[in-house]
């Protein structure tokens, strides 16, 4: 969306009400890549300078796009070993840009999103990078949800049950299509949930297109919290390798682990395995609940996409429509690999 000189006005008003600054007016872009809330650069007379991030301008569900639960965590966050942006402010007066909204540092790094990003990327740094995703994701769990003032975010016991009801709701308050497979996937899930053996801080969308990498394979800073809370830790790991791509298979979702040089993924769980001590023999159920998420996900994606409310970042709608009934797929071929 655009911004017009009255709101960009109350913008410049608001950061130096809150102390953060700027030299000159407030020029914002949007960043490309998101599929949730809408992120932009901030920039100044003297150059880029701060993130924005603010929800969709329609359908946003209950619960869903909560910056304020974002800029909380990554505040809480900052005296930990878990790398997080800068927050600066947030801003819950809806008249100044139409919507909540929150300010955090402008952290240098590589998102590598997608096929081409992994292709581009250092081919030395690719193992590091690999090991450091698997680093910062046991510093995530090893957080003290108490001692930072997190102990709240959420309930902490039956976290599959939870996260299956919450997903079908969402898919039944966002889908204006029959999709049966969808619901038959999330009674299968049900009947099988694991149990909970390991609870803390769950990122819920941790993977390399959500963290900045330096060139030489380090996380600077990890992104895109609004789906965190807390409950089981191995949720996290069953979706880095749902959704990590290695090579010669097909494009499901966007990856850019599909090259020479990133780990596979026996290697990501057998690095947890010796960072942790953990038992991951669950780990299929979780992969299968991955993919099943995922397909609820987008579907919201291919909704706000069709109905306008994302902005013209060059995504096709159909596309998206599509990826929600392979995802399915996905999840059924998973959940069909369970012992």
């Amino acid at each position: 969306m655009e911004f017009d000189t009255s709101a960009t006005a109350h913008l410049a008003a608001w950061f130096a009400g809150n102390g953060i600054a700027l030299d000159g007016p407030p020029r914002l872009t949007l960043i490309a890549g998101g599929r949730s809330n809408l992120t932009y650069r901030v920039a100044d007379g003297t150059g880029d300078r701060y993130v924005l991030r603010r929800p969709p301008t329609g359908g946003v569900l209950q619960s869903a796009h909560d910056v304020g639960r974002e800029y909380r965590i990554i505040t809480g966050l900052a005296t930990t070993d878990v790398p997080v942006p800068v927050a600066h402010g947030l801003c819950t007066d809806e008249t100044v840009l139409g919507a909540p909204f929150y300010v955090m540092s402008l952290v240098p790094g590589t998102v590598l999103a997608g096929d081409e990003d992994g292709a581009g990327y250092p081919l030395r740094a690719r193992r590091g990078a690999s090991a450091d995703l698997v680093r910062v994701l046991t510093a995530i769990q090893r957080v003290d949800v108490d001692a930072v003032g997190l102990g709240d975010l959420g309930r902490r016991d039956s976290y599959g049950a939870r996260q299956l009801r919450r997903w079908l709701r969402q898919f039944h308050l966002t889908t204006r299509r029959r999709l049966p497979l969808v619901e038959e996937l999330h009674d299968q899930l049900e009947r099988t949930i694991p149990p909970q053996r390991f609870t803390g801080l769950v990122h819920g969308d941790f993977r390399p297109g959500n963290v900045l990498l330096s060139p030489d394979g380090h996380i600077n800073a990890v992104l895109d919290w609004e789906l965190a809370t807390l409950g089981d830790t191995l949720a996290d790991l069953g979706w880095l390798v749902a959704t990590w791509r290695q090579p010669g298979e097909a494009e499901l979702l966007e990856s850019p682990t599909a090259h020479p040089g990133f780990a596979s993924r026996e290697e990501l769980v057998a690095a947890y395995q010796a960072g942790t001590g953990r038992d991951v023999s669950d780990l299929p159920w979780y992969q299968a609940f991955a993919l099943w998420r995922l397909a609820c996900i987008f579907e919201g994606i291919f909704v706000r996409y069709s109905t306008g409310v994302m902005g013209d970042d060059g995504v096709d709608p159909a596309a998206e429509g599509e990826r929600v009934v392979r995802l399915a797929e996905a999840a059924r071929e998973a959940f069909a690999r369970l012992g």
